[in-house]
């Protein structure tokens, strides 16, 4: 009897298990590590979501900056955690749409399609061309022009290797058929840092961080990285009229390890597309910024991702670029 009772225990628990986790979910804290240093947008939109989810699960939900080595150095820590649900990863999506065709096979620590699965979107941004106002360029036109006369002269922050600003400068050589060099930091802020004080000249990023600096005559803005001009900058114009084709957006979301419960991942997802749909969150965070929604469903999201990566992957093998 002993041994039968612990058997359908087994059974029982075995069952009621995946429900049970998601309807307990979460029970203690939740760790969210970001690929960005403090202060760059993928941090913003973390830590205003976090405190959402903070006060709809009362508990907390801590955010860690662990920016370096492209996304590397946040996506190693994540994976050794336990794959449970209460350390996931937070950054541009470029992490699972780019990055994976871009280095040599086995130069990284981990597959982002194999060893994550996404968890929710907070929005995109399209990306916008910044330069220091000492550089002598006002249009795509001018810093093309000043580009091909001398080729590798024009430095572009990047927010790390195989980073959302580092795959857009690249598209950018591959279709207007020019040289810059690349200059690699923990994140997007220290990258916009040194455009302003004119330590390197330019960077293509989501703007939305740089927006005052640009009204204070500290940077220029030159085009919007948009396929039609943005409705807020009717006067900005997009990369796409001088170099037709141009496309370059930066989204962000949360991913899991593979192997975290999928009802969980399905609750996280739930409560962040309510948190994102909240009219106050969007007006707040997203207006404010110029992001626009992404698909919010899980499918959806996935779906997104996948055509995203299937236009990466085609503008990384057309560049002949592979980090060995």
């Amino acid at each position: 009897m002993r041994a039968m009772l612990s058997c359908w225990c087994l059974v029982a628990g075995l069952l009621a298990s995946p429900a049970a986790w998601a309807q307990t979910y979460p029970d203690r804290n939740v760790t969210i590590v970001v690929t960005s240093s403090a202060g760059a947008l993928t941090d913003v939109l973390t830590r205003a979501v976090a405190q959402e989810l903070s006060a709809m699960w009362k508990r907390s939900v801590i955010v860690e900056n662990k920016g370096g080595a492209g996304y590397e150095i946040a996506a190693q820590a994540v994976l050794r955690t336990e794959h449970d649900g209460y350390t996931l990863l937070a950054s541009e999506t470029g992490f699972y749409t780019t990055q994976p065709y871009l280095y040599a096979p086995g130069k990284l620590s981990y597959d982002a399609q194999k060893d994550f699965v996404p968890v929710a979107g907070y929005g995109t941004i399209p990306a916008a061309l910044l330069v220091n106002p000492s550089v002598p360029v006002n249009s795509v036109r001018d810093l093309i022009a000043l580009a091909k006369k001398k080729p590798g002269a024009l430095t572009f922050g990047t927010a790390g290797v195989g980073t959302a600003l580092h795959i857009a400068a690249l598209e950018l050589e591959n279709l207007a058929g020019i040289k810059v060099t690349a200059v690699h930091y923990r994140g997007a802020a220290p990258a916009l840092t040194d455009v302003i004080a004119g330590n390197i000249n330019a960077v293509i990023m989501g703007p939305s961080v740089a927006l005052s600096t640009v009204q204070a005559g500290k940077l220029k803005m030159l085009a919007f990285a948009s396929d039609k001009r943005l409705p807020q900058f009717p006067d900005v114009p997009t990369i796409a009229e001088t170099v037709p084709g141009y496309e370059a957006s930066v989204s962000f979301g949360l991913f899991a390890p593979a192997g975290t419960p999928a009802d969980i991942v399905e609750k996280i997802n739930t409560d962040v597309q309510k948190i994102v749909a909240d009219p106050d969150f969007r007006k707040k965070y997203l207006e404010r910024f110029a992001v626009q929604p992404v698909p919010g469903p899980l499918p959806a999201f996935e779906a997104y991702l996948k055509k995203d990566s299937a236009k990466w992957r085609e503008v990384i093998k057309a560049s002949h670029v592979t980090i060995e």
